[in-house]
């Protein structure tokens, strides 16, 4: 003897249910179509302030020059590496006139790096000393010396096969001269 199915339970779907469900599914496809591709378009083609990320305006060796320079470093050369080595894209190379300075300038150079990059030091060596700051954020490595060693080491020399970047005016002094 068979029971009947209890009423609850349904062991096929009417045709009528079926259509249903299809339709539903296939509006389902279309809306997510529809927004997949509004967003490819958006990717594709970008609108001048849509929400997109803020571009860098200075190269980062260009922050941590004027990092250096308002506190006070001497004789600030960037070095362009890119043709000669992979160790990095620059050398930022800045004398203080002592131990003390030269900490004060990397403090700086690492305080405005985070602040306007977002970028980090991944290394930092010599910075208890002072003599010699050496501070590696990837594309550019920083060295701040005290005038001995920055005579006895004579980066300069060493990578002379690298190219001076030429420095802009600082933006204060520029401003003020108007």
């Amino acid at each position: 003897m068979r029971l009947p199915p209890a009423p609850h339970v349904r062991r096929f779907v009417t045709k009528p249910q079926k259509t249903k469900d299809l339709l539903a599914v296939a509006n389902l496809v279309t809306i997510l179509d529809k927004e997949t591709f509004t967003l490819i378009s958006l990717r594709s083609e970008p609108t001048l302030g849509a929400g997109l990320p803020p571009t860098v305006e200075s190269p980062a060796w260009l922050t941590a020059l004027r990092a250096a320079e308002s506190k006070k470093a001497l004789d600030s050369r960037v070095l362009d590496l890119r043709e000669v080595t992979s160790l990095a894209d620059y050398f930022l190379i800045c004398t203080a006139s002592n131990q003390r300075q030269a900490q004060a300038i990397w403090d700086e150079i690492a305080k405005q790096m985070k602040e306007h990059l977002g970028e980090r030091a991944i290394g930092v060596e010599g910075y208890e000393g002072g003599e010699w700051i050496v501070g590696d954020f990837g594309d550019l490595i920083v060295h701040v010396f005290t005038p001995d060693k920055r005579v006895y080491y004579d980066l300069e020399r060493l990578w002379r096969h690298a190219a001076n970047v030429p420095l802009p005016a600082e933006e204060d002094a520029a401003a003020g001269a108007d």
